[in-house]
C-alpha cells in the first residue's frame, strides 16, 4: 500500500526539509508541494532532491498557465536527473483569479489546453517532435540532457471531463477536496472512461487524493482550522460545483447566505463534510480517515496537514495507513 504526504514549505524551508527527511525515513512512498504565492514549487523539489535519496518526489500541482510547454519540460527534465528519476510532475489548470490576476494568462478552454499543454511536454521528455498546439507552439528539443520518456505525468482534476482527459493521457490524477464518495462515484468511473478511449485499463494508473489529517485530541479544534481554510474554496466555481456534487449543495448555500460574514461562512461548512473529507483524531481514526480513501479507490492516499496541529506525529502515527 502507498502513502504519500504534502510537505509546504510554510515559513521555513529548513523547517519542511527536515520533514522530508522524516518522511522518508519513515517510509513513505512520496511526498507532494503544492504551488503557492511562495517559494517555487520546483525549485522547492529540488531541495527535497537534495536532502533525500528514495521518496519520490512531486509537484501538487504547478499550474500550466505559469510558463511554457517547453520550460517545464526543461525544468522536469533536469530535477528528474537530479533526484535519480524521482520526480513525478503533476500539472493543474488552477482557477481564473490566480491565472489572470497572478500570471497575466487566460484559461479560455480548459480541457482542450491541458491536453495541448501535457501533449507538448510528454513529447518533449520523450524526446519526439513536440505537436504543433493552438495555444502553444514550440520546436524545442532537449540537447546535452538525455530525454526521460519514463517520467510520469499527472493532472489534477475535479469535472468529470478532466477526470476523463487525465484517464485518457496521463499517469495519475491528483485531487483535492474529493472526498471517498466523490472518489468512488465520479473520480473512478470518468477515470475508467477516459482509459477506455485510449485503450487502457486502470491498472497501473494512480488515483493521489490529498487527505488532511491531524493525530490530535481535540478533533473540533482541527476541524475549527480547516474551516478557516476551506473558505476560499468555497467561492471557487470548479469546487463549488464540485462540493455540490459530492452531496453538500447545502453547505454551498449556507456560504451564500453568509453574505461575506467571516464567521458564518466558517459556520456553513458542515460537520458532516468534515468527517467525510478528513482524517483527524486518535491513531485508530486516523487509520480509519484514510483507509476511507482506499475502498473508494484511490491508490495512493497523500496525507496533508491541518493548521495548528502537530504534523509530525501525524506523519509518524499515519505512515502505512
Amino acid at each position: 500500500m502507498a502513502t504519500g504526504c504534502f510537505i509546504s514549505t510554510g515559513r521555513s524551508l529548513g523547517e519542511a526539509i527536515e520533514r522530508v527527511k522524516l518522511a522518508e525515513s519513515l517510509g513513505y512512498e512520496s511526498v507532494y508541494v503544492t504551488h503557492i504565492a511562495g517559494r517555487e514549487s520546483l525549485t522547492v523539489l529540488t531541495a527535497y532532491a537534495l536532502s533525500t535519496s528514495r521518496i519520490r518526489l512531486g509537484t501538487g500541482v504547478v499550474p500550466i498557465y505559469t510558463r511554457t510547454p517547453a520550460t517545464m519540460a526543461q525544468t522536469a527534465a533536469t530535477v528528474d536527473e537530479l533526484s535519480g528519476g524521482r520526480l513525478t510532475l503533476g500539472l493543474g489548470v488552477s482557477h481564473r483569479p490566480v491565472v489572470e490576476g497572478w500570471y497575466g494568462q487566460t484559461i479560455d478552454h480548459p480541457a482542450a489546453e491541458m491536453r495541448e499543454y501535457a501533449s507538448i511536454v510528454r513529447a518533449i521528455l520523450r524526446g519526439e517532435d513536440p505537436p504543433r498546439g493552438e495555444k502553444w507552439q514550440t520546436g524545442f528539443h532537449l540537447v546535452g540532457l538525455d530525454p526521460r520518456p519514463g517520467l510520469p505525468i499527472y493532472i489534477a482534476a475535479l469535472s468529470p471531463a478532466m477526470l476523463r482527459l487525465a484517464g485518457e493521457i496521463a499517469d495519475g490524477v491528483l485531487l483535492w477536496l474529493c472526498n471517498p464518495r466523490y472518489i468512488e462515484e465520479v473520480v473512478i468511473p470518468e477515470v475508467r472512461a477516459g482509459r477506455e478511449r485510449a485503450g487502457l485499463t486502470l491498472e497501473g494508473f494512480d488515483v493521489v487524493p490529498a487527505v488532511p489529517a491531524a493525530l490530535t485530541d481535540d478533533p473540533r479544534g482541527a476541524y475549527a482550522a480547516m474551516r478557516k481554510d476551506l473558505i476560499p474554496y468555497f467561492g471557487l466555481p470548479f469546487y463549488r460545483k464540485m462540493i455540490e456534487r459530492t452531496g453538500f449543495a447545502s453547505d454551498i448555500e449556507a456560504y451564500d447566505r453568509a453574505g461575506g460574514d467571516l464567521e458564518a461562512m466558517q459556520a456553513a461548512v458542515s460537520e458532516g463534510f468534515l468527517d467525510e473529507l478528513t482524517a483527524v483524531g486518535d491513531e485508530s481514526a486516523l487509520s480509519a480517515g484514510v483507509e476511507r480513501y482506499r475502498e473508494a479507490g484511490a491508490s495512493s492516499p497523500c496525507i496533508g496537514p491541518i493548521p495548528k496541529t502537530d504534523f509530525e506525529a501525524t506523519l509518524r502515527a499515519g505512515v502505512g495507513s
